[in-house]
């Protein structure tokens, strides 16, 4: 899968989440302060990331900012994406079950390696819920 992934800051899990990406069998597509090319504020490296999902270039995305808000907020403004700050497993197999979320925001303050990898692994085991209500709520995001 390939999956945009975006950080304004090389701290915390910020390189370890493309590491662990490869590893998994992943292309990540770095952007941000990941790339030495791009312009690395949060609002604008979460926005590149999330328009490449809603643009088709990248499956899903992971963005990260200090606290993650910044970067969740930031790639939410792109129509078609359903980004989910997630600080834990549970909340990230929730975001893909119940929301179909497609981009994963990241605190890269909160996040220690071993969360990182947890988060990873609840979020690519889930899949969207086929409840009737839910993919009611899913759907109803596009008309907001």
């Amino acid at each position: 899968m390939r999956i945009a992934v975006a950080a304004d800051e090389r701290v915390g899990v910020a390189e370890a989440i493309i590491e662990e990406l490869r590893a998994r069998g992943h292309e990540p597509l770095p952007h941000g302060a990941l790339d030495d090319d791009e312009r690395d504020d949060w609002a604008w490296a979460s926005e590149t990331a999330a328009r490449d999902v809603a643009e088709g270039r990248a499956d899903q995305a992971i963005v990260a900012c200090w606290t993650g808000t910044g970067a969740s907020i930031a790639a939410n403004k792109v129509t078609g994406v359903r980004a989910a700050l997630c600080v834990d497993a549970e909340t990230a197999r929730g975001a893909r079950r119940w929301n179909d979320a497609n981009v994963l925001a990241l605190s890269l303050r909160l996040t220690s390696t071993p969360q990182l990898t947890e988060i990873l692994d609840a979020w690519f085991a889930g899949t969207p819920s086929d409840d009737a209500a839910d993919q009611a709520n899913i759907a109803h995001l596009a008309d907001i």
